[in-house]
Formats: structure tokens, sequence, C-alpha cells
């Protein structure tokens, strides 16, 4: 594909389309044939090859289109496209007639299949256009928004109005789009390093002021990820967004289609001109290139720009990716549009499989990475593989990263780490680190788990090499710790962590039932060593002899909880009964 032209006629107060597409291609081989993807519903009147008449088959969504003679490999040819009728409607949409506030609006959203519903096009994502006009025709009173440049706005005076819009960027069929309404139309501007960019903002006349607060958060966005990740890709024609009548945003190439304008939605589809747009996922499966990358931005303008929130979006992504055990980043059904746009394992868990990325490679190997990924020209202005990303990334930081892939990208779930540790009067910390997973399809996740130890002001973190579940570490501290925090800044997607403190025998002894801490001020631990494993019955018995709390409970690394925060102050029995007949009774003192 090399360029395409769209002249289109609508009016959005009906969901209809008329028009011609033509299309300028090269042969990669010699060609006798020529299959576009359009819908049935469409009625197709005429095609010129050349401005000559073609023979061509219209079924089963396909178009195809003899070449006599045929076109030799290396030569170009034009293919103009004559079609009207009601598109049908996929995906998120496609092709929507709406109204706001009484006015009507026409608008596409091809992503990830609907393209072929409203204009003959080719659905390859490795075959991007070279450039792109579209020229849109439709009712006075009403504005079109589309890709690249408005270069011409012509009343034809007959009630009509025609907008051509010119984009000279390479550009995947599913990113091409129009909207059309009454649209307020106002600036903003964006000072970067090479001059000033606009962008070009098509909202609601109701909204305007809405719209207004939140689209001049895109400078400040925009900047950083010029910063971070190469000046924005457009900048010789512009950004813009318009709005339309849905509940998310669609990053269409220079022009995101908005559905409001909150501070991470209008990051968000920035943050795909880079991935996304400037460089597409290869194939579907891949499909976190896009949405991971975009979910991770919008996170970094927090980190970046508003730090108050990073702690919040990570703690909220993560708990979002635990909610449920399973699922990998790897889309594993395509036809699945629910699983394509998952918001947990696409969106959330994409993002925060970046973030991993980034303390696993370390910061400044990360963004060298990511910006060779960028700037790879057999990747610029074309479309990737999540391998071609992670190879940027090994050569970077000098590391294999398969077996992270293996587990984070391909696997599915997430670790739920158990820390116990202890401190001798010398400093030295001895620890065990246990580790259990959510699904089946991972053993064991490898990782370097940072862990923050604490006392009045002081504070050092310690990054365990987690190689194995029940790996012990030793080491220094320049000061007696009172608390440890296992992966303080939430580098790591994990489950409900466990950190104990433990006395010094109870390390050492590993089979020695142990009440810790005792005396208790809130809840307890009952260490019972390996013998005990599974559930347990579990009685609390006061001085008089009462039960005063029964329950079952279930041994975790080697411990039985005790509910002992709502016990009066006193001296207790706790008596333990395992399924192997194995009976504990440890005197506790409440205080």
């Amino acid at each position: 594909m090399r360029h395409h032209l769209l002249d289109l006629s609508v009016d959005p107060s009906i969901r209809a389309i008329s028009g011609t597409v033509t299309h300028r291609i090269a042969a990669t081989q010699d060609l006798g044939q020529v299959v576009l993807d359009l819908a049935n519903e469409i009625t197709v009147s005429s095609i010129l090859i050349d401005e000559q008449p073609a023979v061509f088959a219209h079924a089963n969504d396909s178009l195809v289109v003899e070449l006599s003679p045929q076109l030799p490999e290396g030569e170009e040819a034009s293919i103009a496209v004559t079609y009207s009728g009601v598109p049908p409607e996929t995906g998120f949409g496609s092709f929507v007639q709406d109204e706001h506030e009484g006015a009507p609006i026409l608008w596409t959203l091809s992503e990830p299949y609907g393209a072929r519903d409203w204009w003959p096009c080719k659905h390859d994502l490795n075959d991007k256009a070279d450039s792109l006009d579209v020229i849109i025709t439709t009712v006075s009173g009403n504005r079109a928004a589309s890709n690249g440049l408005l270069i011409a706005e012509d009343d034809l005076g007959n009630g009509t109005v025609r907008f051509h819009w010119r984009h000279r960027h390479p550009i995947n069929h599913y990113l091409v789009a129009f909207a059309v309404t009454n649209y307020t139309v106002y600036s903003d501007v964006v000072p970067l390093a090479s001059g000033d960019v606009e962008v070009l903002n098509y909202v609601f006349p109701e909204n305007l002021a809405d719209a207004q607060g939140g689209t001049v958060n895109s400078i400040s966005q925009m900047q950083l990820y010029s910063d971070l990740f190469g000046e924005y890709p457009f900048a010789d024609e512009k950004y813009g967004h318009a709005q339309f009548a849905w509940g998310g945003g669609m990053e269409h190439q220079t022009m995101s289609f908005m559905g409001g304008f909150h501070y991470e939605l209008v990051a968000h589809e920035l943050a795909h001109q880079w991935f996304g747009d400037l460089v597409t996922c290869a194939s579907w499966e891949d499909l976190w290139l896009n949405e991971g990358f975009a979910t991770y931005l919008s996170g970094l303008c927090y980190e970046f720009l508003a730090p108050q929130y990073w702690m919040p979006f990570k703690s909220g992504r993560r708990g979002h990716i635990t909610s449920q055990p399973g699922g990998s980043v790897l889309v594993t059904d395509t036809t699945s549009i629910p699983r394509l746009f998952d918001s947990r394992l696409t969106y959330a868990k994409g993002a925060y499989v970046l973030h991993m990325l980034r303390w696993v490679c370390g910061d400044d190997a990360f963004f060298e990475g990511v910006n060779n990924y960028l700037n790879d020209p057999e990747i610029r202005n074309r479309s990737a593989l999540t391998s071609q990303l992670i190879a940027h990334l090994e050569t970077a930081a000098g590391i294999s990263l398969s077996e992270f892939m293996e587990d984070w990208y391909v696997g599915e779930g997430f670790p739920t780490y158990q820390l116990v540790w202890t401190q001798d009067i010398n400093g030295q910390v001895n620890a065990m680190l246990e580790q259990t997973t959510s699904h089946p399809s991972i053993d064991f996740f490898e990782m370097p788990v940072p862990i923050r130890f604490e006392a009045d002001g002081q504070m050092e973190t310690v990054i365990l090499d987690h190689a194995f579940s029940g790996q012990t570490f030793s080491f220094p501290l320049p000061f007696q710790a009172s608390a440890a925090q296992l992966d303080p800044e939430l580098w790591i997607v994990s489950g409900q962590n466990l950190v104990l403190k433990v006395p010094m025998a109870a390390f050492n002894d590993r089979e020695s039932p142990l009440l810790y801490p005792n005396p208790a001020s809130a809840d307890a631990w009952m260490h019972v060593g390996t013998r005990i494993n599974g559930n347990v019955d579990l009685e609390v018995i006061d001085a008089l002899g009462r039960v005063v709390l029964q329950r079952n409970a279930t041994v975790e690394g080697m411990r039985v909880p005790v509910p002992s925060a709502m016990l009066a102050s006193g001296t207790y029995t706790v008596r333990l009964l395992a399924e192997n007949g194995l009976r504990i009774e440890l005197r506790l003192v409440k205080s």
C-alpha cells in the first residue's frame, strides 16, 4: 500500500456512506489479483485500475479485483473503488450514528477488525500506506475531523461543505478515521525543542469548558514523552482530539477520538502516538505493545508530573491484576474482542510487565532499550513483535530476559511472598523468602525482590535475588531494624504478601513450636515447623478453662495465625490439633 485517498460523502443524521476510495499500490511480486477487505453489506458500483474498468467479485467480506494484464513486480497502479451502503456494526461500533444534545454525529472506530465495514482496505498490520488523504463532504453547519492537516475547507454552495485532510506519514488501516458533527474548535500549543506543535481540539459545544480544562494537560504530557522517547513523531503536522459519543478513547493517528478529557485518558491516547501509531503491534497477539505501553506512560505522567498519584496508580493496577489468579498478557484468542481489550491483562498487566522490565533491566537500560526499539529502522513507522522489543532491552541491559518473559508474558498468574526474618545483636539479619504462585502454569517466578528495613527514621533497602522458594539470605544492617517491608515501591506484581520478624530461636530451630510475639499486643503466630501441613483446628482457652476462640486454620509457611487482637489482657493456652494427630499446646500472654 502506497497511498490512500478517501473521497466520501456523509450526513451525520443518516447512517450511510458513499464515495470513492483510491489506493496507490506497488507489486511486491507479479500480481494477477488484488484482494481488499470490504463488508458484504456495502455495494460496489465500479472499480477502475489506472482509470480503466476492472472485473471484480465481492463475497465473504472480500473484494477480489482482477488485474489484466498482470502488474509486474516493482510496478505501481491505482485502484479506485466506488461504493455506497449502510455499514454493519462490528467491534466497538466501527461506523456509528448517534447524537449529543440533539445534534447528530457520525464517527468511525475500526480497531481491530472494523475498517472493512466502511471502506475497502487491506486488513494487514504489516503493510502501512506511506500517506493518506481524506476528503469528507457533509451537511453545512458540521465539521469533519480526520488524520493529518486540514488543507482545505470549502463551502460548496448547495448546503454542503467539504473538508480535505492530508497526512504524510505511514499509517495503518485501522488508524484511519473521521468524525462529523457541529464541532467547536480551539487549539492548545506545545513548545518542543524543534518548535511549537498545535493540539487541535474538535469538541461538542456543550462540553467546551470541560474539554479546555482537560486537553491542556497534553502540553506537559507531550513534553514529557518527547523527553523520554523522542520528539512527538508527527510534529510537522499536528496532534488533535475529536470528541465522540463513546465512553473511552481511540488513538487515531494525529487525531485521537475522545469520549472525555480526564487526565489519564488524555495521557493514554497521546502515548499511543508513539506506541501503537509510530510503531504498531505486528500481530494482535502482541496488542500489549500498544495498550500496555499507553497505560504505563499514563502512569509515568504521574511519576514525573504529579507524583502524589504514582503510588495509587501502581497499587490500583496491581490490585486489578491480582483480583483473579490467571491470565497471560499474550493474547491467546485474537478472535475475541473482549480478550483483546481485557483491561486486567492487556492494559494493566501489560503495563506492569513493562514496569517490572524496568526494575529488572535498570532505569538507564530500560529507557535506552525502548528508545532503540522506537528508532530501529526495521520498526519505526512500521510494526513490531514482542521479541523485537525484548531483543533491544536485552542488548541495552546485557542480560537474558527469556525466563522473565516465559513467566510474565506467556505464563499466567503472579507470586505471593512470605518473608521470615530475624536479627542478632550484632546487626546480622537472617531471612528466608518463600513463594507460592497463583496459577499452575508457573511453578516459580525468579525475581530480584526488594526489602526495606526501618527503625527510628533509619532505612535501608536490600535486594534479594530470589532463585527458589525457601531460599535463605544473610547480610548485615548498620542498625537494629524494627520492621521490614517487602517491595515497598511496588515494583513486582504479587499477592497478599506476609512479612514476619521472629525470635532468633524460631528462625534457627525450624521444628520446635513457638508463639510470637509473646506477650502479644495484637495478633500472634504459632511456628509449627515442617511436621504439620494443611488444615488444623485451633483453640484459645482462658485461665478459667473456657474456650474463648475456636476456628479452623491453615498452615502458612510453617506458621499458623492466632487471631488474638480481640482478646482481653491475660494469660491463655493456645491449643492446635493437626490432621496427622499431632497436638501442640503453648502459653500466650496478651498484653
